[in-house]
């Protein structure tokens, strides 16, 4: 099919109708990218690519999904939707069917289908290149890999890539480039790579591209770790960019710094807390964080999940911990699934959400620090929820949308409202910041 037939097509995916692109669209997520990242590395003068697309372009803020974690806020960017509709609440939970905590990261737990997969099921080419193995599988699901119309693999495991599996083969010497290392800022220059590569040989009309948040962990914006990086991903978007390609780049969470004046991390451990008010282990803290990349947050974020026993004054319970300094908020299921639009059935009876510079933990005793290498920063609550929404194109965006990270391809598909050699200007006034904290499907 011609590129001007599939462009008069549409596709609805989880109620939400999008356009067949006339040009390759590719959506870039950049793991824990706070805005501050790019600002810094534009003030210093490694970033001019993200400086005229910021210009010429849209330049816009938008809101993660909370818990602002990894998995749950790139599954609602590949869906289009909030937890609440696909199903993925976290990291890590646990699952009310076994009774065990285990990770969020199989096909299984996916409760709808993604925009690739529907797309590619209409006749488009796909591809979806992710830096951490955990997100493989979510982000391609539905996706039939032998028919020559997608691709989805993590730089994590490039070298272990197969048609069959994944419908590309020989990835390290397609790209060009040595298997990285899983905790370096090369595994997600791998997947910018990887994205430029693909789009040049295989011209898809969606690419996805996610990065891992191994940098933002270590280094605050403004750091030279951080410029470096992010001189690094602009030279990227500038080739990208260059294909003729429309691109919109957003982020899945941000960052903060989360450690006290000595540089130890600044916890506040739940389940020692919940086991001196109620009895050892009569509670059960979910760190929704945890995953096996321990090196880069040893499983401590600013949301958690808990599991009250029966009978429990769970009403007595949350009054006391809302009151304990450090702590945010602390709501019941119920709110909780309203507010942040959550499954209800993968989350606890309470959630606690902690202010920007603390993190939740479960037990002192349960948490290997060692492995930190450096002051912890981290994220998962409120504080973290602001990340950016940039455009290579002008876009035409009511002034009272509060734009969600998982409207992005929402925005590249549906909202780019002329071609790249019109006038570079962007239509909303530039720099609009996103405001509320939920917003419905659109």
């Amino acid at each position: 099919m011609d590129t001007g037939a599939l462009a008069a097509r549409t596709v609805t995916v989880n109620g939400r109708l999008y356009r067949f692109p006339r040009q390759p669209v590719v959506a870039i997520c950049i793991d824990g990218s706070e805005p501050g990242y790019i600002e810094a590395a534009i003030a210093a003068g490694l970033a001019p690519n993200f400086k005229r697309l910021m210009q010429d372009g849209a330049n816009l803020r938008a809101l993660s999904v909370i818990p602002s974690f990894t998995n749950p806020n790139n599954i609602s960017i590949i869906t289009g939707a909030p937890p609440s509709v696909h199903g993925i609440a976290g990291n890590y939970f646990l699952d009310p069917t076994t009774g065990e905590e285990v990770m969020m990261n199989e096909a299984r737990f996916l409760r709808a289908p993604t925009i690739m997969e529907a797309f590619a099921e209409a006749g488009a080419k796909v591809a979806v290149v992710t830096a951490k193995d955990k997100l493989r599988a979510l982000l391609g699901h539905g996706l039939e890999m032998r028919s020559g119309r997608a691709i989805a693999f993590s730089s994590e495991r490039a070298d272990a890539a197969t048609f069959a599996e994944n419908g590309i083969d020989h990835v390290l010497d397609f790209v060009g480039r040595p298997l990285p290392c899983v905790y370096s800022a090369a595994l997600s220059e791998f997947v910018f790579a990887a994205g430029v590569k693909i789009l040049g040989r295989h011209r898809p009309d969606l690419m996805y591209l996610s990065t891992t948040d191994y940098v933002q962990h270590k280094a605050a914006p403004g750091s030279t770790e951080a410029n470096s990086f992010y001189a690094m991903i602009d030279r990227y978007v500038g080739e990208l960019d260059a294909s003729g390609a429309v691109l919109a780049i957003t982020a899945d969470h941000g960052m903060n710094d989360k450690y006290r004046p000595d540089g130890s991390p600044d916890v506040i451990y739940l389940q020692d807390w919940f086991d001196t008010r109620l009895g050892k282990n009569a509670a059960r803290v979910i760190l929704p964080i945890t995953d096996p990349y321990v090196k880069h947050h040893g499983a401590l974020g600013s949301f958690a999940t808990v599991y009250l026993p029966p009978g429990a004054d769970a009403a007595g319970t949350l009054s006391a911990l809302s009151t304990m300094e450090g702590i945010a908020l602390v709501i019941g299921r119920e709110e909780a699934c309203r507010k942040f639009e959550l499954p209800a059935d993968r989350i606890g009876d309470l959630v606690v959400i902690s202010t920007r510079h603390k993190v939740l933990g479960t037990s002192l005793a349960r948490h290997d620090l060692s492995g930190l290498g450096g002051p912890l920063r981290s994220h998962g609550g409120l504080s973290e929820q602001t990340v950016p929404m940039i455009v290579n194109r002008k876009l035409a965006v009511p002034a009272a949308r509060t734009l969600r990270n998982f409207d992005v391809f929402d925005v590249a598909l549906n909202l780019v409202s002329c071609p790249r050699s019109s006038t570079p200007l962007a239509a909303n006034g530039g720099d609009r910041q996103a405001t509320g904290n939920t917003s419905s499907v659109k």
